[in-house]
């Protein structure tokens, strides 16, 4: 599959895009925003890396779709160098990629970034389809891939809500006629104040960016599982801790987002958040706990017969 093998040498060039970031960052002090100017183009770079080599692997799953795998790879690699070219752009000009409609050029580009991120996300949603109708040998990594994949579509689409024009942006419009920036990434206030140390996720408002982060990496976190208990004997506990782990991870999802879109910041939950987190920890620690020690057993009743026949 060539469309594959181009996807794997552009994350490569993404990984080695980051530490050219990372230089730039040490040598060019100019701040956007208030961020370093190439804090962003590196964190983008790193992460298309990681995406389109977990990507790749899902890819190789699916033989019985060599369409889909096609469409799903050109997708990749297309909007992969589109979003790295324009955000690199924006930063070595000194201004905002994201959100940024100051200009007809920079409303332009990120109207383009939209485009091809929206066309990446559905040709995902497609792949994910593949993977449901796809057989695997081994079944627990099926349910991983298929789980996994199905919620980084999900996260993928939060960052749709990302792009509304919020409340103080729409009434600038109507009494200037003009719109410097369309949509944030912050629910309650503004982007850019106090953030998480790297991540910059906001320590006073909600914060769609946290959700939207966990969505896009259960592709990796969920197949873990599977490949990490590979070595199990119980092949039904391994396949019951893989779909607990995928119900768990949706249900954070939900829950991140919910929580973000009623405008608390990730660190400061109230209350109810804190209450229905607490369950939820609770919950999935009871299932892993219940599944290991049946896993557990089962090897055991595997591994040493019983002497009811001495």
């Amino acid at each position: 599959m060539n469309s594959i093998r181009v996807l794997t040498r552009i994350n490569w060039i993404m990984a080695g895009l980051a530490i050219v970031f990372v230089f730039a960052l040490l040598l060019d002090p100019r701040l956007v925003e208030g961020v370093p100017a190439w804090l962003k183009p590196a964190k983008f770079a790193a992460s298309l890396s990681l995406y389109g080599f977990t990507f790749a692997w899902i890819l190789w799953q699916l033989s019985a779709w060599p369409r889909v795998v096609c469409l799903g790879a050109w997708a990749t690699i297309l909007a992969t160098l589109i979003e790295m070219g324009l955000i690199g752009m924006q930063a070595g000009r000194g201004v905002p990629s994201h959100f940024n409609t100051g200009t007809r050029f920079d409303a332009a580009v990120f109207a383009v970034m939209g485009i091809a991120i929206l066309a990446q996300t559905l040709s995902a949603g497609a792949v994910a389809f593949a993977a449901w109708r796809q057989p695997f040998t081994d079944g627990a990594l099926g349910w991983a891939v298929r789980l996994g994949l199905t919620l980084t579509v999900l996260g993928a689409s939060i960052g749709g809500l990302m792009t509304r024009p919020t409340e103080s942006q729409l009434s600038t419009l109507q009494m200037t006629g003009k719109q410097t920036r369309t949509g944030a990434h912050s629910v309650g206030g503004n982007d850019g104040g106090p953030g998480l140390t790297g991540l910059r996720w906001s320590t006073e408002h909600g914060d769609l960016r946290v959700a939207h982060f966990l969505g896009l990496h259960a592709m990796q976190a969920i197949p873990l599982v599977a490949w990490l208990t590979r070595h199990w004997r119980s092949r039904r506990s391994r396949l019951i801790l893989v779909v607990g782990t995928g119900a768990s991870y949706g249900c954070l999802l939900a829950l991140l987002l919910a929580q973000a879109l009623a405008g608390e910041p990730l660190i400061s939950p109230s209350g109810r958040f804190r209450y229905v987190l607490m369950i939820w920890a609770l919950a999935t620690a009871a299932i892993a706990v219940v599944v290991w020690w049946s896993s557990r057993r089962e090897a055991s009743g595997i591994a040493s017969p019983t002497q009811d026949n001495s």
